[in-house]
This record gives C-alpha cells, structure tokens and sequence, in this order.
C-alpha cells in the first residue's frame, strides 16, 4: 500500500508543474488581453478628448489626477512616469476595490505618458502632427538616465505612453537593474527609461524578471486622430 500510494504522490507531482504552467501562462496571456483593451481606452479617450489622460496617483483612487496647479490646459499631471492606469477616468471595468485597474495576479496596472513638447500629448488638442514623444523602452536595463545604453536594443524611443504589469512576482525589492527600470512602489526610479523582454527567472542584470510591457505607437495614436477628424 505504502508503494502504491508513493507512485501515486510521483504520478500527482509530475502532473502539477504541467498544470501550475499552464494557468501561469493563461494569466499572462490575460494580462496581455487587458494591456491590449487599455490601449484602445487610451486612443479612444484621446480621440473624444483632444489628449491622453494623466496617470493616477496613490491616492486619486482610479481617476487621473494632475499636480498642484495642472489641469487640462496645461497637462501637468502628478505622476508622468510613476502612476497607474487612471480606470475610472478610462470607465474600465476590470479594477480593485480602490478603482485601479489589475492584472491577473489583481496587482495594480501601471502608466506612464511623456512630458515631451511642454506635456503636449496630456493638455487639451496639444498633439499635433508634429507632435513627438520620448518614452524609452529597452531590452534590457539602460546604463543611464538619458535613454538605452550602446549595448542594448532599442525597442521604442518615442513612445507617447506605456502599460505594464509588474508580474506574478509584483516587482518586489531585488529582483534586478532590468525591473528596477519599471517603478513600483519600493522603487526610487522615475524616468522615460523602461525595460521589456521575455520572462526570465535568472536575467543578465541579475534576478528574476516578469514584467508585462505594452507602449502606445505615436504613429498610430496620431492615426486614429486623423481618421476621427481630429487632426490636422
């Protein structure tokens, strides 16, 4: 009985990881399903508003909030580069109790929008055709502040917003130079500086990596506003 029930346990145990796998791939593709639905928010608010939204601060429970003294006209927002996807403003329904919208893992789904061109793309009818965007995305963490390094490939350097999901692992202290590029909450970095590549439970810059990126093309983002009408 005793063997019986230990090849039952070998049998259970190597059928788990399989199992365990597959849901954490499911969740990653749901994730990447929800970036996607947001993007088309982002352009949709864009086009109905003349500007993308700012992002949402810690304590603005899901709406976009602008620094002391922003508003619309001027597009000065309290968190260009640290804040959360702003959902209620976005009228998303897939969000936590405080109105922040989640990923898979219910973490709380991050947005970044430039600043370039005097906040142009978050102040009412300020992107023009003209209009250009300066948010980096690299494959790997940047040896500074100003953009990719050398070494690394570029994979944006204009663009005008990004989402990311911090993971299954949420971004927790110590997990890499490439993580620490996309700020969370134990994070001191807040620049146009972001990192994507696969998941990597053991990256180059050292740690595990799971992050989910999805940034906004400029090009699209002024499509859609000439096809509505909005420009020039």
């Amino acid at each position: 009985m005793a063997m019986v029930l230990m090849i039952v346990g070998l049998l259970l145990g190597s059928l788990m990881v399989p199992i365990a796998a597959r849901i954490e791939q499911g969740k990653i593709a749901d994730t990447q399903q929800t970036e996607a639905t947001i993007i088309e928010a982002l352009l949709g608010y864009a086009i109905a508003n003349g500007r993308l939204p700012c992002p949402a601060s810690a304590t603005s429970y899901g709406a976009e909030s602008f620094a002391s003294g922003g508003n619309e006209s001027n597009g000065l927002c309290s968190n260009f580069y640290n804040g959360w996807v702003p959902a209620v403003t976005l009228g998303l329904s897939n969000v936590d109790p405080q109105g922040y919208a989640v990923d898979a893992w219910n973490n709380r789904i991050h947005y970044a929008v430039t600043i370039a061109s005097s906040n142009a793309f978050t102040k009412t009818n300020g992107i023009s055709l003209n209009s250009t965007a300066d948010l980096y995305v690299c494959a790997s963490a940047s040896a500074n502040g100003s953009g990719c390094s050398v070494a690394n490939s570029i994979l944006s350097a204009t663009a005008p917003a990004l989402i990311y999901s911090l993971g299954k692992n949420a971004a927790t202290a110590g997990n890499g130079a490439d993580e620490a590029e996309n700020p969370n909450p134990n994070s001191a970095d807040n620049d146009k500086i972001f990192v994507s590549h696969s998941p990597s439970a053991s990256s180059a810059s050292g740690g595990e990596f799971d992050d989910l990126v999805t940034w906004m093309s400029t090009n699209i983002l002024l499509g859609r506003l000439v096809a509505a009408g909005k420009l020039p």
